[in-house]
């Protein structure tokens, strides 16, 4: 998990949801609701993704554009920027998002969990979806 100041406490809040459902947290920070700029906490989390030591990773910062853009610079991250469970669903199904990311100022901490659900629950389709991911690297 990584966030800014405006992520911190639904980070937080999501951290024991994801523990509930059986799942290891890394916390890459921020650990506090003070200022921060949220590539501090984005790179290690991507960087801890390309390096196969997490699974998956969820952020948040304020509007939730900042980090994604951020973790997207990374080659082998593919960072879906979610406010809704339908398009948290769509990011894992079709675009096999490793990063689910969220606008921590604009979802309330019920929707950030349906959303979070939605994420884990779906599964990657594969086939003609596969293509498409293989051509988002740059060359």
């Amino acid at each position: 998990m990584a966030c800014d100041h405006a992520g911190y406490e639904l980070k937080e809040y999501l951290k024991k949801i994801l523990v509930k459902r059986g799942n290891e947290v890394v916390d890459f920070g921020t650990n506090s609701p003070e200022s921060m700029d949220y590539p501090d906490t984005a790179h290690p989390l991507a960087e801890a993704l390309e390096a196969g030591k997490v699974d998956f990773g969820v952020s948040m910062c304020g509007s939730g554009n900042g980090i994604t853009m951020t973790l997207n610079k990374h080659q082998k991250v593919r960072a879906a920027l979610c406010w809704k469970p339908e398009i948290a669903a769509l990011a894992k199904q079709h675009n096999n998002a490793n990063i689910l990311s969220m606008p921590a100022r604009f979802i309330s901490r019920k929707m950030a969990v349906r959303i979070l659900d939605a994420y884990l629950d779906a599964k990657f389709e594969g086939g003609r979806h596969q293509r498409r991911i293989e051509k988002i690297p740059c060359k």
